[in-house]
């Protein structure tokens, strides 16, 4: 028997339309992993064993199986995006326990590309920090499972690495994708906005939030980015080399990168400049305004989530955080310190196609009941290990996180790669040179 548990996702679809395989055989196969494995791993709220396989079975008997781009691939789900059927906690027992009546658009695009929901993945309350821990789970990192898996789509990104899913969809709010990619040796792709449809919350943290894939290599980032935004990534325009610039400087003052992150950038930039791009070391011009900036767009989308919730049932960091937001909500909903920070970066992406970062400025914090912690406990834990990604939110450009390494223990290494509006198709070609020259291990041993 072939064991497609850690396979990739184009590989699954391809046998399942080629009857090489069946979806219900597929599917089955990742639920006794998942059954072996998310005990120690935490990445599931919920499974949906009888169900996976009974959509399996409807999967196999559709009419256009050979033309179905994710035929019979097993997805896990972030749960804060509605799953008919299913209760959406959004990490919380304020929430409610009423079934969805309908999917999410995104989960709807999934499922009718063949693609089979599999379980909803943990999150932290209300998906509001870094660290993926609460009253529903805590989420661990499968390469080191005494670290967390990162946040808010920390269940997402770990049930990837263990390789209980070839894919998950997750969202990205401050980094909420990025963050535990980097963390789990993961691709994924923040899209720039409008690409992929959002309906996140109430107001999508003011449009900074987005939905987008977790995958273990590129083609089936692409693929699954492709599905969700219901049309073909337009291909690069053959341009000749990109001009990238390389950077270390955080854009919270006062953090400093971890030698290991440092050098990941560094050695990311060699291999870019090995494929034929023009790479510069150059910093963008990062107001020192950025870090309350995001501080009040953060807490200001948590406060709107937060609304109608019993807030006698919400942790007390969700409770500070959604508490210091209110105070913000008008002026974020202006949107005009948004357009001031794009007007800012703009000059630099006209010199420059894209942007090289780390990913992170150092490993994640420990795997532990940070929801029991306090608020400015968290916020020191959270700006301290991941303090690049906010800034790509609050402009709403593309940004990614690709794996350089992934040892056999400890953290892996990842780089981000950022774009003006429109790049998605270049930042998944520079990833594809990256994964080419230097390929990662795709899967966590974990169990194996």
């Amino acid at each position: 028997m072939t064991d497609w548990a850690g396979r990739t996702a184009v590989e699954i679809a391809t046998a399942v339309r080629e009857k090489r395989a069946g979806p219900r055989e597929v599917v089955a196969e990742h639920l006794a992993r998942i059954d072996r494995l998310d005990g120690r791993v935490g990445a599931f709220r919920t499974v949906r064993a009888e169900a996976a396989l009974a959509e399996a079975e409807e999967v196999g008997a559709r009419g256009d199986l050979g033309e179905l781009p994710l035929a019979g691939v097993p997805v896990a789900v972030k749960d804060n995006l509605a799953v008919r059927g299913e209760t959406m906690r959004v990490g919380s027992a304020a929430t409610s326990h009423t079934p969805a009546d309908a999917d999410h658009v995104t989960v709807a695009r999934l499922r009718a590309a063949g693609a089979v929901v599999v379980g909803l993945t943990n999150v932290p309350e209300l998906c509001v920090f870094g660290t993926t821990d609460g009253l529903l789970g805590t989420a661990r990192n499968p390469w080191d499972p005494a670290r967390s898996a990162g946040g808010s789509s920390g269940g997402s990104a770990a049930a990837v690495a263990a390789g209980m899913v070839p894919l998950a969809l997750g969202n990205d709010g401050m980094g909420s994708l990025r963050i535990p990619a980097a963390n789990c040796g993961l691709v994924t792709l923040k899209p720039g906005h409008g690409v992929v449809p959002a309906g996140i919350g109430e107001v999508d943290w003011f449009g900074m939030s987005e939905n987008g894939p977790l995958a273990t290599t590129v083609e089936d980032a692409r693929l699954m980015l492709a599905v969700l935004a219901d049309r073909a990534l337009p291909d690069r325009e053959d341009s000749g080399a990109l001009r990238v610039a390389a950077s270390l400087r955080s854009p919270v003052a006062g953090v400093p990168v971890a030698r290991p992150y440092a050098h990941a950038v560094r050695e990311a930039a060699g291999v870019l400049m090995k494929a034929g791009h023009q790479i510069r070391r150059a910093d963008p011009p990062y107001p020192a305004s950025l870090s309350l900036t995001a501080l009040t767009h953060w807490t200001a989308g948590t406060s709107v989530d937060a609304q109608g919730l019993d807030r006698r049932l919400l942790t007390r960091r969700t409770r500070v955080h959604a508490a210091l937001g209110r105070r913000f909500v008008g002026r974020v909903a202006t949107g005009v310190d948004r357009e001031r920070l794009r007007r800012r970066l703009e000059p630099f992406f006209a010199e420059y196609d894209v942007l090289l970062t780390p990913a992170l400025a150092r490993r994640s914090p420990e795997a532990g009941p940070w929801h029991e912690r306090g608020w400015l406990r968290n916020m020191v834990a959270n700006s301290a290990y991941s303090p690049f990604t906010p800034p790509w939110n609050l402009t709403g450009w593309p940004a990614m996180s690709v794996p350089l390494d992934t040892p056999d223990s400890g953290a892996p290494r990842s780089v981000q790669l950022v774009g003006r509006p429109g790049s998605e198709a270049a930042l998944l070609e520079l990833a594809e040179r990256i994964e080419a020259l230097r390929p990662w291990r795709r899967t966590a041993p974990l169990g194996r």
